[in-house]
């Protein structure tokens, strides 16, 4: 696959939209500061709370554990008494001649971004040490810019990588869809971006084209949102890189208003603007879920199938399928952590299968993949906190955060990975890139993790970006 991503190299993968969303979020993040404890007060904080000789080290986790996006917080409990029972979190570390004992203060941005600003301010007025976020940009954004601006280290997950750079001051993307300018001084990421998701589903869509011998012509569903300007601006550019005069791309149902009710117009303009008039076989969207699920209801009753769906921002959690119900069959998504591979945790070993299934378990609900991420925020915490002198050093742990190196429960994590491979290489120096696999949903198997069947389980149909994972589910058209 290697040739395919020269596109890559030599330009043309504008991620400009995202990182444009990145930008508006920290804007929005700094207004809030103002009218909050302000900066210069969260950087004396944070100089007093670094002076400190304590042997405490603080670590704040911010999710959204209720909310719109609760879903991806919905296993923090699980990961969080995971992270504690490990030998490092329940005996602590020696850094120096100092034995030093963790505290974790857990704060929920009900899904809110000025409310992500306000809990982070929180955490660093209590002295915080490291602040560990996760899950989508609304979230993530606000808190590590806030951080930023305290001069506080923060790491960051499930957020793409453009509009995680967006984020900060004197950044840009450059022709060639890279990171460009100066990035952050304390905070780091790792996810992937709109590269890794072309890179996820044009191999499936090709392998669906290649069964099926359907059309080339992608009916795109972006909203007039964030995440839908986003997509609506990187998608195209980002295929035609790697994928050049492969695919066609009408765009004009793009920019409608979230929570619709109706979806008729969009559907009907879908099974006429593929090529000579007939239906766009190939279909990729970023929505809302309530509004996928009107959205797929709806082009089902008005005889719209395209031959494969590939879609973001939804179908990631089993709550989604089940919503569904037999319209979820065969759906195409992107998962960034599975049970399905020999990864294991840094911490105390166990292994990602192990993992997902003990939380099956005990908590009587299917694994998510979320639950891999937060988890490995902790690992990479652990890895840099291991190559300073002092935890309390605001700009060594920042810049320990940026150079980590390491496999966990996710699998490899390189923060500053110099790759001929652009699928692989960080963007810029405190990014790490995890590969994605491609799945689909269908129906449930006791031969699935943990001996555990439910109604819909993601099965992994495609490794291209990850062969370390493996493919447990046959590829196959979303409509036949």
């Amino acid at each position: 696959m290697g040739e395919e991503f020269e596109g890559l190299k030599k330009g043309g993968g504008a991620s400009w939209s995202e990182f444009e969303f990145g930008r508006r979020l920290a804007l929005q993040a700094s207004s809030v500061i103002a009218g909050g404890i302000g900066a210069a007060s969260l950087i004396d904080i944070s100089k007093a709370a670094a002076a400190s000789k304590s042997s405490t080290i603080k670590i704040g986790y911010v999710s959204p554990q209720t909310g719109a996006l609760a879903d991806f917080a919905g296993p923090d409990k699980y990961v969080l008494a995971a992270i504690k029972n490990t030998g490092v979190f329940k005996k602590g570390m020696t850094i120096g001649k100092t034995k030093y004992h963790f505290e974790i203060i857990v704060k929920d941005t009900q899904s809110e971004s000025n409310v992500a600003v306000q809990v982070t301010q929180q955490l660093i007025a209590a002295g915080v040490d490291l602040v560990l976020v996760t899950s989508a940009p609304e979230t993530t954004i606000p808190v590590a810019t806030t951080c930023e601006q305290a001069h506080v280290p923060c790491l960051s997950t499930v957020v793409p990588w453009e509009a995680y750079w967006g984020g900060f001051s004197g950044t840009s993307i450059t022709a060639e869809g890279g990171a460009g300018g100066t990035g952050p001084k304390y905070n780091s990421m790792f996810f992937f971006g709109l590269p890794q998701f072309a890179g996820t589903f044009i191999p499936m869509v090709q392998r669906v084209q290649a069964m099926t011998n359907c059309n080339s012509y992608f009916a795109e569903m972006f909203p007039n949102d964030a995440d839908g300007n986003a997509f609506a601006g990187g998608w195209a550019p980002t295929v035609n890189a790697i994928y050049p005069n492969k695919f066609n791309f009408y765009s004009g149902q793009n920019g409608y208003t979230d929570l619709s009710s109706s979806y008729s117009t969009m559907i009907e303009a879908f099974k006429t603007n593929g090529p000579n008039g007939g239906q766009c076989d190939l279909y990729i969207n970023c929505p809302l879920p309530p509004d996928f699920q009107t959205f797929w209801t709806q082009a089902k009753q008005m005889d719209w199938t395209p031959t494969i769906a590939t879609v973001a921002k939804v179908m990631l959690f089993p709550s989604d399928a089940y919503a569904l119900g037999e319209l979820s069959n065969n759906i195409t998504t992107d998962a960034w952590f599975t049970p399905y591979t020999a990864y294991k945790s840094s911490l105390n070993g166990i292994s990602a299968e192990n993992f997902c299934a003990t939380y099956q378990r005990q908590h009587k609900t299917q694994w998510v993949q979320s639950m891999g991420s937060s988890y490995s925020l902790f690992e990479v915490a652990i890895e840099a906190l291991k190559t300073v002198k002092n935890p309390h050093d605001r700009a060594a742990l920042g810049e320990a955060l940026q150079h980590v190196n390491y496999s966990g429960i996710c699998g490899p994590i390189n923060m500053n990975l110099h790759s001929k491979d652009p699928m692989l290489a960080s963007p810029a120096t405190g990014i790490g890139i995890i590969s994605p696999v491609g799945v689909q949903w269908k129906p449930g198997s006791s031969s699935l993790v943990g001996g555990a069947k439910y109604p819909w389980s993601q099965y992994v149909v495609d490794n291209s970006l990850n062969k370390d994972v493996k493919v447990n589910g046959t590829l196959e058209p979303t409509n036949s």
